[in-house]
């Protein structure tokens, strides 16, 4: 089963990591990420730019209303994710427990991600995406 690792932050989490050196960050989550790699659970992983950089697309109205980053009234924002394909959530969860940026405002939100096998197999566009998926060595 695969699952999504989330990192999530507030701005308190955002401000305890503003004075840490990148190249001490890098060589912390490199660490974990070897890890991964060597247990053979790491499918995916990656961070997200700054906020200031995003976009956020509304579709509270129509038209869409799209709004530059920062964004107003964050609680939390994405910081980047990884995808492990692990036995079970205890296992996603144990991983995450290990995750090395840890302090308040910081959290790690585990969603598993529903295989394409869950999905009605006689809908065209299941099909269709099974296809692609096929082609592409995603199955």
């Amino acid at each position: 089963m695969k699952y999504m690792l989330i990192m999530r932050t507030t701005d308190e989490g955002l401000a305890s990591f503003a004075d840490v050196d990148f190249d001490t960050m890098l060589e912390t989550m490199g660490r974990f990420n070897d890890e991964l790699i060597s247990a053979g659970v790491l499918v995916a992983a990656e961070g997200f730019d700054d906020a200031s950089q995003g976009v956020v697309v509304d579709y509270s109205s129509l038209p869409p209303v799209v709004t530059d980053g920062p964004y107003g009234e964050t609680k939390e924002l994405f910081g980047g994710f990884w995808i492990l394909d692990v036995a079970s959530q205890e296992e996603a969860v144990e991983w995450a427990t290990r995750v090395p940026t840890v302090g308040p405002g910081l959290k790690t939100e585990i969603r598993r991600i529903a295989s394409i096998d869950e999905f009605p197999q006689d809908n065209p566009w299941v099909q269709r995406e099974r296809v692609w998926r096929e082609a592409t060595g995603q199955l």
